[in-house]
């Protein structure tokens, strides 16, 4: 099996309600993956960090195999979801990949 995880920094320029939302929706979207793609077994959406946190979402998700990552990555519903509510309002991304 394979962990997927990402730390998402949204855009500064955004209120906090903005963020508020933004932060449900990207919950809501991510976790609605599982059973839709192939391979993945799991997603985590963190969308309440303590403020001693320096990144405002993380994503931790398990997929069954690295090739079941590389299937994850182009699957037109994942790409969906990081198009509509991730790319538009986010400024950094962190991402780290390994077998368990």
């Amino acid at each position: 099996m394979v962990k997927h995880v990402i730390l998402w920094k949204l855009d500064e320029n955004k209120t906090e309600a903005e963020k508020a939302e933004i932060k449900k929706n990207m919950k809501r979207e991510f976790e609605g993956l599982v059973g839709k793609v192939p391979g993945l077994i799991n997603m985590q959406i963190n969308i309440n960090p303590l403020p001693s946190s320096n990144v405002d979402v993380s994503l931790d998700s398990t997929l069954e195999s690295e090739e079941a990552l590389k299937a994850y990555a182009t699957h037109p519903a994942h790409v969906a979801v990081a198009d509509a509510y991730v790319r538009p309002y986010t400024v950094s991304r962190t991402c780290i990949d390994y077998e368990i």
